[in-house]
């Protein structure tokens, strides 16, 4: 499918339709940010049912003046593109309904990552419609830009897997990672992680000034991790005193001798093409290993390392902003890929220097 790639006599190009599924929450107000800004893009609705009737401004300040006001779930029209910016297990209790009224559905939660039913009844609590895994691809060009052209169900990966999976993919392409050596992984995340409804843990009192391990083992996101590396990764997550971005830590010990020109080819065979990663790995100035506040707002990923050779190691660093490049931001990229249009469209924004704490 190539929906949106039709010209009309002038050389314009037809509009994608496209709805917010979700959007009262701060996953959907991402989306309708950049929805708004897209160039070919036409929004038709954001559901809401706590804030239906009331305009998007009302919920997400930098809509203010915009003319759309929430509607009812129930009450979705036919669009090209459906984005679902709703909790776990929603999705695929309506999985049917919405490629009825979408072409294609880009799923934010977590109902469509995994490959297989036995993932589910492992990481999360089983499937509810297992027959559509194998119909859904993953949402990070980086690592699956070739299948995502026409596809109808798209499975947006989750912010911390997507963090690391970017920082080690360059060493497993290259062979430097080969499944049998010891990853330890530690991710420091902010509080918008937790959503607009996070609970207490997430309330500004609580969180303030917090370094606070809250997934020290077992957390979800190993399973996409070790899906798409094809590799084992000891996982921790601390919740940390910012509101966005998702930092990675990568402890890696090859089992033979690697140089920093072996990491730099890596690296750069692994994204030198790619529109939305960038390289900082130990160069001058302040900012000299990724850092989310570098990203904040954007749909970037930084990327970098340090060889540690006299401990036989390898330290990768990756930096997103979990709501952008982990979310809403990695979900507009793949829509583009998918419909046909550039890749960058609606994506553009580089981010801000000097700005507050992300």
């Amino acid at each position: 499918m190539a929906v949106g790639t039709d010209q009309d006599a002038d050389g314009t190009t037809d509009a994608v339709t496209a709805s917010v599924v979700g959007g009262s929450g701060f996953t959907g107000g991402e989306l309708l940010r950049l929805l708004d800004g897209h160039p070919n893009v036409e929004i038709v609705q954001a559901t809401s049912r706590s804030y239906a009737g009331k305009s998007v401004g009302s919920k997400h300040p930098p809509l203010r003046g915009r003319d759309l006001r929430f509607s009812d779930p129930e009450d979705l029209e036919s669009v090209d593109v459906l984005f679902t910016a709703t909790p776990h297990g929603v999705s695929m209790g309506q999985i049917e309904e919405f490629l009825e009224i979408a072409d294609t559905v880009v799923d934010l939660s977590a109902d469509f990552r995994l490959n297989t039913e036995a993932q589910y009844e492992e990481w999360y609590e089983g499937h509810d419609a297992p027959e559509y895994l194998e119909r859904a691809e993953y949402a990070l060009p980086e690592i699956n830009r070739e299948n995502l052209p026409g596809a109808e169900i798209i499975a947006g990966g989750g912010c911390n897997a997507t963090a690391t999976i970017l920082g080690l993919y360059p060493l497993v392409e290259a062979g430097i990672v080969d499944g049998d050596q010891q990853i330890v992984v530690d991710v420091k995340v902010g509080s918008s992680e937790g959503g607009a409804g996070g609970g207490e843990a997430s309330s500004h009192p609580e969180r303030s000034g917090v370094v606070r391990p809250y997934a020290p083992t077992g957390h979800r996101h190993e399973a996409e991790i070790e899906q798409w590396l094809d590799t084992s990764v000891a996982f921790t997550c601390h919740a940390v005193d910012m509101v966005r971005g998702a930092s990675a830590t990568s402890h890696v010990f090859p089992s033979g001798p690697v140089s920093k020109g072996d990491l730099w080819k890596a690296y750069r065979g692994a994204y030198e093409d790619e529109p939305f990663v960038r390289m900082a790995a130990g160069g001058s100035g302040v900012y000299r290993y990724p850092e989310p506040k570098a990203v904040a707002g954007t749909n970037y990923a930084e990327v970098g390392f340090e060889l540690d050779p006299s401990n036989k190691r390898v330290v990768v660093f990756s930096a997103i902003d979990n709501m952008m490049k982990g979310s809403a931001g990695q979900a507009v990229h793949a829509a583009n890929i998918a419909l046909g249009l550039a890749e960058t469209a609606g994506l553009d924004f580089a981010g801000l220097h000097p700005v507050g704490a992300p």
